[in-house]
């Protein structure tokens, strides 16, 4: 199929198997798949096809518009209580001289290094250890929000919630509040994994549950608050754990509205005790990415986190239905290049992100955290930058 077809001729393809042909017409009328009929896409639908529909949607909700930000990361320690079998990224206490663990004025320091630079957001997440309990971390955020309020807090999954609320004998609802109250702005979508109990607690039995990931957001949900949300997918899960694992998101959304962006995260098989599973192919990549996308009909985005695709599949991304491709990142984030991802050392400048979405179309569209834009980047011409390294094989314009 090619990559021009679009909806309205797919519909007129009279070879089109009638359940395809179905799916299609619901989703051109903006109606909702069932549960079954998102396994069939899985298993059935090939590519070209989803790749018209996934794009179909996108362009319905985003248009040409795709977003990036400028952010940086902070990730506390690597050492962690819990032992995910899918984790390249934590080692346990015994394990300490293999991991670090910053302090709250190493952590300071990690953002004073950007107050000079234009970054909208910090994003906070790491292991899970004793001494970062509740009021280390209000501390922390009321540190770094004093410092540089504009700064956007994106910090921390239910797993270290659900772990420092347990511990400091508070509710859910009582600790989200706290955490708000500290000057955290929005949550992160890691931790969700699979929430199908079947699959969690295979690979990540005493962590939080799906229940209980799914409550925690709805608790910052209800509180006017925006989060994000992930699934790890491509280990021993099947298309009907990750149809289940949307399922869960989408009835939730439907309720609070409080999600902005689903991101898928392929399992990355370096180092863990799941290495002996193969990775699924980028194939398999960009069909989940489409599925999601025509499946979560009441989320706004979709993101592929480039670090741990590479840049060029995200790239190819941007016609699966994805519209974010996450930022500039600046090498602050270990967790996917610990695993084997292809980004060893992810970072982009701005004009790079602007260059690898211009060159397929799309409108580059600088953001904050809340999609509020902040830079069109359509017409805007760069000077020549000597540090651009040139991975698109694309001239550096002159001014």
């Amino acid at each position: 199929m090619s990559s021009t077809t679009t909806l309205d001729t797919l519909l007129k393809d009279p070879s089109l198997a009638k359940p395809l042909r179905d799916i299609a017409e619901k989703v051109a009328h903006q109606q909702r798949l069932s549960p079954a009929e998102g396994i069939f896409l899985f298993e059935e639908a090939d590519l070209g096809y989803l790749g018209v529909l996934a794009n179909f949607v996108r362009e319905q909700k985003q248009g040409g518009n795709t977003y990036f930000n400028r952010n940086f990361h902070i990730e506390p320690t690597n050492l962690c209580v819990y032992t995910c079998k899918f984790c390249s990224y934590s080692r346990l206490i015994k394990q300490r001289h293999e991991g670090w663990e910053y302090t709250a004025e190493q952590m300071l320091d990690i953002v004073y290094k950007y107050d000079n630079e234009p970054v909208t957001e910090v994003h906070i997440v790491g292991g899970v250890l004793p001494q970062y309990d509740l009021p280390f971390y209000v501390d922390l955020f009321k540190r770094i929000k004093a410092h540089r309020p504009e700064l956007h807090i994106k910090a921390l999954t239910p797993v270290e919630y659900h772990y420092i609320f347990k511990k400091a004998k508070v509710s859910y609802e009582d600790g989200m509040k706290m955490i708000a109250d500290s000057g955290v702005d929005s949550l992160p979508g890691g931790g969700a994994e699979i929430f199908h109990p079947e699959i969690r607690e295979q690979i990540a039995g005493d962590k939080c549950t799906g229940e209980q990931w799914l409550r925690m957001h709805e608790i910052w949900h209800e509180l006017g608050r925006k989060s994000n949300a992930t699934m790890l997918y491509g280990h021993i899960e099947n298309y009907s754990h990750r149809i289940h694992h949307l399922d869960e998101l989408r009835k939730l959304q439907d309720k609070t509205g409080g999600f902005q962006t689903f991101i898928p995260l392929k399992f990355r098989n370096q180092d863990n005790e799941m290495s002996h599973i193969p990775e699924v192919s980028t194939i398999e990549d960009l069909r989940n990415y489409a599925v999601s996308r025509i499946y979560l009909d009441n989320f706004g985005h979709i993101k592929a986190y480039w670090p741990m695709i590479s840049r060029n599949v995200a790239q190819m991304a941007l016609s699966f239905g994805v519209d974010d491709i996450d930022g500039t990142i600046d090498d602050t984030t270990k967790i996917y290049s610990m695993a084997g991802s292809e980004e060893q050392n992810p970072a982009m400048s701005t004009p790079e992100l602007v260059k690898l979405i211009r060159s397929v179309g799309r409108r580059p569209i600088e953001r904050d955290t809340l999609y509020n834009v902040i830079q069109d980047y359509s017409d805007v011409v760069f000077e020549e930058d000597h540090q651009f390294r040139g991975y698109l094989d694309l001239p550096v314009v002159n001014n």
